[in-house]
């Protein structure tokens, strides 16, 4: 019958979101082989599956090229529905709230690659500001998002993006160098936030912590940024416990 379940399910295209939502959850690259073994597919069908997959750009061949990561078009999509979970109005009520407490630029934001993309944001009110507007991209190592981000990697992803990621010193106080970089990492994970001491824009200072789901998966950042003429990094560490508050009711939304 049309409309009979089971066919239903072994349709090609709940097949090819079941490989798509298998690759989201394991956050690393997986073999074809590990992939049959996980949804208990033919091995033909799997192979045709990602094949379509990596040529509609869904997938992509790890730098192995044997196992396979989510392509850029997964990635985009992924990044829209977290812009669209982040951004309904009881989110943007904890970021309205924040703002409020620190009195500066709070910003959510999810990774992409070697980027952080900016997806929702309530601005200062003061006329000084730093102008980051939502979609807005930046990099991973510059940033104190990028930096929770790389807390979260694998150690085998960390130390690929360490050796073989392109680090460009956006300022004098930029790390780049891969044994200082882990280094910082290892203290973001230690103490549980990450910052920017004007390594993105000279004069601006930013604080970040993760923002974790239901099931505590990571998913995005939260963090706020100021001129260092109207808040000091002391002075926004200050505000540690009103980030990390807002940070648990934004996870407790997604």
């Amino acid at each position: 019958m049309k409309n009979d379940p089971d066919n239903l399910v072994s349709s090609p295209s709940i097949r090819n979101l079941q490989i798509l939502e298998l690759l989201g959850s394991r956050r690393r690259a997986m073999t074809p082989a590990e992939i049959i073994e996980e949804l208990r597919l033919p091995k033909p069908t799997v192979h045709r599956l990602l094949a379509y997959l990596e040529d509609q750009g869904f997938l992509a061949k790890n730098i192995d090229g044997k196992s396979y990561l989510p392509g850029a078009r997964f990635r985009e999509m992924a990044i829209g529905a977290m812009h669209a979970s982040l951004s309904n109005l009881p989110s943007r009520n904890v970021l309205v709230w924040l703002n409020q407490q620190i009195g500066e630029t709070c910003n959510l934001a999810v990774p992409d690659k070697d980027e952080m993309v900016y997806v929702d944001r309530v601005e200062t009110h003061w006329p000084l500001r730093i102008a980051l507007h939502i979609g807005s991209r930046v990099p991973l190592h510059a940033t104190a998002a990028g930096k929770v981000t790389l807390a979260f990697l694998s150690t085998d992803a960390l130390q690929r993006y360490l050796l073989t990621g392109t680090r460009q010193a956006i300022t004098a106080k930029t790390i780049i160098e891969p044994e200082a970089l882990r280094a910082e990492i290892d203290l973001v994970k230690a103490q549980g936030f990450a910052t920017d001491q004007e390594e993105l824009v000279e004069g601006m200072i930013a604080v970040a912590v993760p923002v974790l789901d239901s099931r505590n998966n990571f998913c995005a950042t939260l963090s706020f940024h100021a001129p260092t003429q109207r808040l000091s990094l002391p002075q926004g560490l200050a505000h540690l416990d009103d980030l990390r508050q807002a940070a648990e009711k934004l996870g407790q939304m997604i």
